[in-house]
């Protein structure tokens, strides 16, 4: 299925919550926390400006993000979690 998000808009791929503490503690599903990172699938046109240009988006497909955790709205592409945020919505972008 593909998805084109519109305007200032980003289709992010939420990654998996960890299984394990880092001291090896195994989590049951009721503890998990959802993750606040993900990796850009999709990205809209741009934002558009009160001047009437588009301004394109600084985050492209392929990256890295965390975003807020209640952020955007879910979604469920083939099993799998996904968000649709707004660039404003972003936190960061890992290099």
């Amino acid at each position: 299925m593909k998805i084109k998000p519109l305007g200032d808009r980003i289709l992010v791929e939420v990654l998996e919550a960890e299984e394990k503490t880092k001291g090896g503690i195994i989590l049951p599903d009721t503890a998990k926390e959802e993750k606040s990172e993900g990796k850009v699938l999709a990205v809209g046109s741009g934002k558009m400006l009160d001047s009437g240009k588009l301004q394109p988006l600084e985050v492209k497909k392929g990256d890295r993000v965390i975003f807020g955790k209640y952020s955007g709205d879910e979604i469920v592409i083939d099993g799998k979690k996904h968000k649709i945020i707004r660039e404003n919505e972003v936190l960061a972008i890992f290099e």
